[in-house]
């Protein structure tokens, strides 16, 4: 018994070495894990804006390593070209009454559109500014008459499912005094389809896969900037987010899996006898404030 008993200490000591390094390697095994499936912070990735189409394209798939860009980019002298206070209110006010007479216009002649009016266009959307330069977007421009049928019936069998199913009566209502329904005839006849494409990540010439910051705000820009050039060429579109057909017409044409389908673009002159809804836009003190 006195034996035994003057052991116990030791055996004590042993046991508590042995039970210690066992917490330490399950607290190191559990904070690995912790670290694997505690999801990264990611500010840029704009999940308001998701429409839940795709959901193995994810942005927490980059790899985040150093991606390999240049960090030795020359900055160079800007240099800007200053207005009187005179010229910059006749500019504005000139550009303002331009883009104010921009209308979604849903009848679209088929009557040809220069070719190098659509390639100025696209220039200028690629003008505008992205997260960290990464530049996410493909505008993939058909002319096609094939391609465009092609892509009026899959966007017609998606939206007439959308109206008498998907979108709910509240939606379909308040689309009635528009007169819009899931007959798109402008597919057809407009001389081109532009189809806006984010990507939503990029790749680096390892092939490792390469982080598009904020690439929805990015490419939505982009498309701002083009609905404003086609409107200074003196062309008309109406704004399509194809519900739904995204999957299928980027396999349509082709598209890689990092590119997801954010606006579709009917681009060309307006039929002689189209009209449009009179809507009226909401006036300057509805729409900024400033303090």
């Amino acid at each position: 018994m006195m034996f035994f008993s003057s052991l116990t200490p030791v055996f004590i000591a042993i046991i508590c070495v042995l039970v210690g390094v066992i917490l330490k390697k399950t607290n190191r095994e559990e904070e690995k894990h912790d670290t694997r499936s505690k999801p990264v912070s990611r500010p840029w990735v704009d999940e308001d804006l998701r429409d839940g189409i795709d959901h193995h394209l994810e942005e927490e798939e980059v790899d985040e390593e150093w991606q390999g860009l240049d960090e030795n980019v020359a900055h160079v002298p800007f240099v800007a070209e200053r207005y009187s206070e005179a010229e910059m209110i006749k500019r504005s006010k000139t550009f303002y009454e331009l883009l104010n007479k921009r209308r979604s216009v849903r009848f679209l002649s088929d009557e040809p559109v220069p070719r190098e009016v659509i390639d100025n266009v696209i220039r200028t959307a690629g003008t505008s500014p992205s997260g960290a330069h990464t530049e996410p977007w493909t505008f993939v421009v058909v002319q096609d008459p094939d391609l465009k049928h092609r892509i009026r019936e899959i966007v017609e069998e998606e939206e007439e499912i959308n109206y008498k199913k998907r979108m709910g009566d509240r939606w379909v209502n308040d689309l009635k005094r528009l007169r819009t329904n899931w007959i798109k005839e402008y597919l057809d006849t407009a001389p081109y389809l532009i189809l806006i494409f984010k990507q939503v990540y990029g790749r680096l010439p390892n092939g490792k896969k390469k982080t598009h910051y904020y690439n929805e705000i990015s490419v939505s820009i982009a498309c701002g900037m083009l609905l404003a050039a086609l409107q200074n060429a003196g062309l008309y579109t109406v704004t399509t987010t194809p519900l739904n057909c995204g999957p299928q017409l980027r396999a349509l044409l082709q598209r890689p899996a990092n590119e997801k389908l954010l606006l579709l673009l009917p681009v060309g002159y307006p039929k002689k006898d189209a009209t449009v809804p009179a809507l009226t836009r909401k006036p300057l003190e509805d729409i900024m404030v400033v303090m």
